[in-house]
């Protein structure tokens, strides 16, 4: 049982729920990122170099022997496409914490607060105004 009760207390932890929360939303944030590759970017840039779909380009090595053996392939299209899949991905994170970094310079910009007087200076302050009044 002690076991059990262990593995509980490291689950519950909150920086191991924070990393799956994180992990969940990076991979949901990867297919967002891929769909954007596959089916915003590359299209116009295929467009744009004639029509030609990165994916399907290859080197044939070996071509296939009757249903049993197949093509030895190069792949380098999807090779291409994995590397457009980074590079959007680093500059999606880059931004994120360009702002990130913004927002955090803006509020550490911010004037802080002063701190509030101490019980002796409020009372000095008091005999201060007090003196003034008395002088009037």
């Amino acid at each position: 049982m002690k076991i059990v009760d262990e593995f509980k207390q490291f689950a519950v932890k909150g920086n191991v729920v924070d990393m799956a929360v994180g992990v969940i939303i990076g991979a949901a944030f990867g297919k967002i990122v891929s769909s954007l590759v596959a089916d915003v970017v590359m299209p116009p840039l295929g467009f744009l170099i004639g029509g030609i779909d990165f994916s399907h380009f290859q080197v044939v090595l070996r071509e296939a022997v009757g249903p049993d053996t197949p093509a030895v392939t190069l792949k380098y299209g999807v090779f291409l496409q994995a590397i457009f899949d980074f590079l959007i991905v680093a500059l999606a994170v880059f931004a994120l914490i360009k702002l990130i970094n913004t927002l955090r310079r803006k509020e550490e910009a911010k004037p802080a607060t002063p701190p509030e007087p101490s019980k002796q200076e409020l009372l000095l302050t008091e005999i201060r105004d007090l003196l003034k009044q008395q002088r009037t």
